[in-house]
This record gives C-alpha cells, structure tokens and sequence, in this order.
C-alpha cells in the first residue's frame, strides 16, 4: 500500500471516530457536550385489531380495516386507502384502537386531503386499559395527565403528518370534535421508543404460564429503560431508588450490563447530599447499597464501584449511627417507608427497617472490604451484630417476615409462616419479590412457585402484558379483562381499584418493580447463584418443584451461560452447563 492510501485510511478512521463525524455538515464546530444522542429506537406499529367506534353507520365511519394494515409514514396524493371519520346531526365519529401489548411511545397520524385544506380538530386519549382510554380526568376514576399527557386535543395537518404523545398505553382513542368536519385517515401507527438491546438471558420449563411470567417481568423492566430507569412508563417516569432493586435484579438476569442502571444511580447520587436520603425515605439511601452491591457482584466493574466510594462510605457511618441504646433502629429525617401496602402499620415499617438496615449494613461491610475501608468494614459488622439483639415481631406483616428472615434476624421457618398465611393474600407486586426470596430462603421452592402462578398469573389472565403498580388478589371477583370494554355488571379491574397514590385509572399497569419473579426464577428454578465478582464463579442449584425441565440461558461479562435442568426417572436432577472460559461452574443437584 502507497503513502497516499495509508494517509486517506487514517483520516476516515480518525474522521469516522470523531465525535462529530454523524452530523450534518452545518454543524461542523458544535462542541460534543451541546449534541444528546438518546439511547433509544423508535420503530412503527400498526393496530392489531378496532376495539370499538361511536356507530356503525357508514355516514360517520367506514373503511376503519385501513388502518390495521401496515403503513409507510407517508401521504400522499393518490386519495385512495384511507378510515373516512365524518361528525353528523345524528352522530359523532370516534374508534378505539387496539396495539395488542403495552408500549412506551406516541402515535403517528398521517392524513389525506381535508375540506378546504384546514386542519382537523381531534381528541386523543391514550390508555393502559381499553377502559383507561374511554375515560374523561376528572374526580371520579382517578384518571390524569401526571408526568405524560395522555388526554389532549390537536389539530391534523391537511395532506400531511403529525406525531404526538409520550406515555405508557396500549390503546387509543381517536374523537373527530367539531359539527360537520370530516377526518381521511391514512395510517394511525403507535411510535414504540425502546432500548434496542438483545434478550441475553432466557427461561423455559415445562410450565407454560411461568414462561410467560418471566418473559412478561423481562419485558415491563424493558420498557422502563429510557434515558433513565424508570419505575413507570405512563405515571411514576422517575428514578425511584428503592423501586429499582428489584428492577436491576431482573437486568441482571435477562440484559446483563446496561448503563441506564449506573446512569440512574449516579443520578440519584448526584442530586441527594448528604445526610439526605434518596427520595426522602430512609430506606431507599439503603436500596441503594444494595443495588451497588448486587451489580458490582454482576459486573465485577471495580472501578465504577471505587467511583462511589467518598459518598458510600459516608453514608454507611451515618446509618451506623441510627441505632440507639436497645439497639433499634433509630431512623429519621425521612419518609419512613416500605411500599405502600404496609405504610399505614409503623410496627410493620419499624420490623422492616430493623431487618433492612442490618441487609444493608452487612452488604456494606463487604462493599468497604472491598474498598479498602477496615474501618467503616468493622463499623458496619458491629451494628448488624447489635441489630440482632432486638428483633421486632412482625405481626401479620409479609413485607417485616421477608426482610427480617432475609437480614438473618428472624428464623427463615418461622418468617416463612407468616409468608404462608392465607396463601398470596396480603402480596404486594414490589415486596413480593422479598416474600419470594425469604421463602426460598426458608427452602419452600414449590411454595414460591405456587405464589408466583397464583400471584402474578391472575394479571395475565386480565389480559395484562406488563406486570401492575399493585395487584390484590381480592379484586379478581367479578372483574373485567384490560382488553375489553368492561361489560354491564362487571367490576373495571383498572378504574374500580387501587389505593394511596394509584387509585383508579392512575394506577400504572406497567410497574419495573413488580418483576420480581423474573430474577427469581433465573436464581431459583434453573439455578443461577452468582458467587463471585463478575460472574467468575457460579453455583448452579436449580429446585424444580413440581417442574420436569427447566432449560434458559444467563448473560455474564464474559459470555452468556447455558443450562439445562431435567428431572430424571429416580427425582434426581441432571444438570447440563455450558459456560464461556474464565467462568467456573460448581454443580449442586
């Protein structure tokens, strides 16, 4: 190669390397820190199905199967293929779509021609439920525009496009407003904005509905991983610390290394000093640890971990010192808070918090051993050993047994009556996952198993394609599917229900935290215990209950794992593992 070649490929490396090199010209000089990329795709998706219209007659609605069909985003001039909507004396002209799963997005319109060449006012109603986005905000059902708009009126452009909403739905209202206008509708296509990212992670066994319920937890996390890990894709668009556990616990599991987690931490860290907690409840500042501990043992990413050390290290000392002389936890200047659930019971949040500090405190003896803190290391050991002294009683509360049986407090057994009692009455979708882990803990695989079929299962059954802010299995009597209108006689399982701040149609039926049983059952069923910094050692213990085969994979910084789990003729378990180098496998069937 000649000195000229060899100069031509070292300034298109050098130009395709440089952070300018994808913008347009016009920009040339444009320092880097004023261009933001987003970390998400945005793909188009036509309705799978026209759920319900205003009248049948073709005076006001017709050709609406126009708008099932796949579309390009395009107008055009043709006048042909397109759901004519025309308000009359007698009726006005309004379709509710269906997309056939929840989305996180918008919705593109493209219109024909309209009279006089003005723009048509519509209304647009997003939803979660078909019956979500049938209802009007108002006092009765709770229903809101809190954190995305997903009621307002716009105007179409004639012959052109428009693009409009960002919320978590499902469905779409489409209501033509003014007397005598008419709407040529070409295409009405959902805007799905997600992370392209793959599935790394897999789970199936010889239970159908559990496959779907991990894939289901999988898929609710997915969406909620914008710019920022969100709690809720339509209400609670916000880095909620606590919230996230169980959020990066099903990363972990199916996504492996992902920067919305760090990105989300850092800004939580960022903007809460010190001796603030995080969201202003003492007990996400501790989440927080936690999750800290939980990824570096994921990622073995050392250096981020030694980012985080001058803020960790003084807020472990500073919970260290909210114990008091009975060695109760003694936490203030905060929201005393577990979830919601248990928030009305202070000797519930008192038990719990006694259990999670000392979780916390013990994850941070190790986070500061790590770090290179004895001190703090030998702090920390101290108080959990002082918090054992006293252990509240729980009562009846599922959400205290889980964290005391977890934090080594309460006897797994005895925390595991409590959980056991009156079946997954009392669950929560945030704290189930802790209920879950305390009952594994106590060795009650198939009892986790049963809990998640008889817990998470019902959403399913509602119609349900992301996991909910909160689920009672007390509203299954009686109740309507998310994906029909609610019949005469039938209670509305979305508007009807809820409680404290997600009551009615505010509630979010697309909630991260409820994926617990997706990390669960990876860990759990097909066997993945992370033993090691960085995935570098892993002890498969799958417990099968009454499952024949479990078979999935797990993402590493090294490689994805594969394994299979079969049940053999004598009970015993086969264990087939296939891992990537620099990963060692120990096998307990």
């Amino acid at each position: 190669m000649d000195k000229l070649k060899i100069c031509l490929l070292l300034f298109a490396v050098v130009f395709l390397t440089d952070s300018y090199a994808q913008l347009p010209p016009v920009f040339a000089g444009t320092h880097s820190k004023d261009v933001q990329t987003e970390p998400t795709v945005r793909r188009y998706l036509s309705p799978v199905r026209l759920l319900w219209q205003t009248t049948k007659d073709e005076a006001n609605i017709r050709n609406t199967d126009k708008l099932l069909k796949p579309g390009i985003g395009q107008a055009d001039l043709a006048g042909r293929d397109y759901c004519l909507m025309r308000n009359t004396a007698q009726n006005k002209a309004g379709i509710l779509l269906d997309f056939g799963r929840e989305l996180h997005g918008g919705l593109q319109l493209i219109t024909d021609q309209s009279r006089g060449g003005k723009p048509v006012r519509v209304r647009i109603r997003f939803g979660e439920s078909a019956s979500e986005a049938m209802s009007n905000i108002d006092t009765i059902k709770g229903a809101t525009n809190d954190h995305a708009m997903r009621d307002f009126e716009i105007s179409l452009p004639w012959l052109g496009k428009l693009e409009v909403g960002n919320t978590g739905f499902r469905f779409v209202r489409i209501d033509l407003l003014d007397d005598n206008a008419e709407l040529k509708l070409k295409e009405a296509r959902a805007i799905f904005i997600f992370r392209d990212i793959p599935y790394l992670g897999s789970f199936k066994s010889s239970d159908t509905l559990l496959n779907k319920i991990w894939m289901t937890g999988a898929y609710t996390v997915h969406l909620n991983m914008q710019d920022y890990l969100w709690d809720g894709i339509k209400r609670d668009r916000l880095v909620w610390v606590g919230d996230m556990h169980p959020e990066t616990s099903t990363i972990a599991a199916v996504f492996g290394n992902s920067d919305v987690v760090t990105k989300s931490l850092d800004l939580a860290r960022d903007i809460t000093p010190l001796p603030e907690y995080m969201n202003g409840m003492v007990s996400y500042s501790m989440w927080w640890v936690l999750i800290q501990h939980d990824w570096y043992m994921h990622n073995g990413d050392l250096k981020y971990l030694t980012q985080q050390k001058t803020y960790m290290m003084a807020l472990l000392n500073q919970y260290v010192k909210q114990i008091d002389a009975n060695n109760s936890e003694d936490l203030k200047d905060g929201q005393r808070f577990l979830d919601w659930p248990s928030s009305t019971d202070p000797k519930a949040i008192h038990a719990g918090l006694q259990g999670m500090l000392a979780m916390t405190l013990t994850a941070g003896a190790d986070l500061a051993t790590i770090l290179k803190d004895p001190v703090t290391a030998a702090r920390c050991k101290e108080a959990v050993a002082r918090l054992k002294k006293n252990v509240p009683d729980p009562a009846k509360s599922k959400q205290a047994a889980a964290l005391l049986s977890l934090s080594g407090l309460m006897p797994a057994d005895k925390a595991n009556a409590v959980l056991s009692d009156r079946g997954v009455h009392d669950y929560s979708t945030f704290f189930g996952y802790y209920m879950l882990l305390a009952k594994a803990k106590a060795g009650d695989y198939q009892g986790s198993i049963d809990a998640i079929r008889n817990y998470w299962g019902p959403m399913l059954s509602l119609g349900a394609t992301t996991f909910w802010e909160d689920f009672n299995i007390d509203w299954l009597s009686n109740a309507s599917r998310i994906d029909e209108l609610v019949p005469a006689g039938k209670k509305d399982i979305h508007g009807d229900y809820g409680a404290f701040c997600y009551k009615g149609f505010r509630h979010s039926l697309s909630h991260g935290w409820a994926s617990g049983p997706t990390p669960w059952l990876t860990q759990y069923v097909l066997g993945v215990n992370v033993m090691a910094p960085g995935c570098k050692v892993l002890k498969i213990e799958p417990h099968l209950g009454d499952l024949s085969y479990v078979e999935g994979t797990f993402p590493t910084p090294l490689g994805t794992v594969t394994i299979k789990n079969t049940r053999l003729a004598n009970g015993s378990v086969k264990i087939d593992v296939q891992a990537p180098k620099g990963v060692t496998i120990i096998k307990m069937g």
